[in-house]
């Protein structure tokens, strides 16, 4: 697998950023790390490795991004609607810097989004926020309710990033088109999110695949077994 690291300023973070690519060509994917992970989190973990075959094979090129969530919705030490402004640049981030530059460098109109555990959340948002650009979404184990890291506070940013929420009056035409994925287990604590997460999208006649696995729990052993059986689906 081509490995690459990549750097750079980021004006929305007014900061670095950093992520590593996997793969010289193919489709897009943009892999959102766990809670507060960082971009090298899915390769030491072997979530990559799993997935070799389409990497090789140029099915796919991922881009393994870093995450916020310490200065966002983890971050206790500011106040609930600055952890959520803080989220919305970074949104704005993968939006306006990332999905560009990874379009331009495959050549494809449209990304994938994944991610695993709060990563499935990222993946989530971000693809049902703009369903235009995305044609596949595959969350492992994903929360789909943000509420519980605001300590309460709600306004019009809480509503707009979380989906259980905007999603049921969400009319854009594109959320039919999209390919969606959610995968999750019988002892996982997120089942719930994910079984009212589908009803939303039956209510909605969105098509989705709710893979339900059995003894298994939230963790990286059953995600490595989910991402190369949804890369194949594609």
């Amino acid at each position: 697998m081509v490995e690459t690291y990549k750097k750079w300023y980021s004006p929305h973070l007014s900061g670095d950023f950093e992520l590593l690519t996997f793969g010289e060509s193919g489709y897009p994917l943009v892999l959102f790390p766990t809670s507060m992970g960082r971009y090298y989190e899915s390769k030491d973990f072997y979530l990559l490795e799993s997935v070799r075959q389409f990497l090789e094979e140029g099915k796919v090129k991922i881009y393994c991004v870093d995450s916020i969530d310490k200065m966002s919705w983890y971050n206790k030490t500011i106040s609930p609607a600055d952890r959520i402004r803080n989220h919305i640049w970074y949104d704005q981030l993968i939006l306006k810097e990332l999905a560009p530059m990874a379009r331009q460098e495959t050549g494809q109109e449209k990304i994938i989004t994944a991610g695993c555990s709060f990563g499935g959340y990222h993946a989530a948002n971000f693809a049902f926020r703009h369903p235009w650009l995305v044609s596949h979404l595959f969350s492992m184990s994903g929360i789909f309710d943000i509420r519980g890291q605001l300590d309460g506070f709600y306004n019009d940013d809480v509503y707009f990033n979380n989906p259980v929420d905007f999603l049921p009056h969400d009319q854009n035409r594109e959320l039919w088109n999209m390919k969606i994925v959610l995968g999750t287990t019988d002892r996982d604590p997120c089942k719930a999110d994910n079984e009212r997460l589908s009803r939303i999208l039956t209510e909605k006649g969105i098509d989705h695949w709710l893979d339900i696995r059995e003894n298994a729990a939230h963790d990286w052993p059953i995600w490595r077994e989910m991402f190369p059986a949804y890369l194949a689906q594609f």
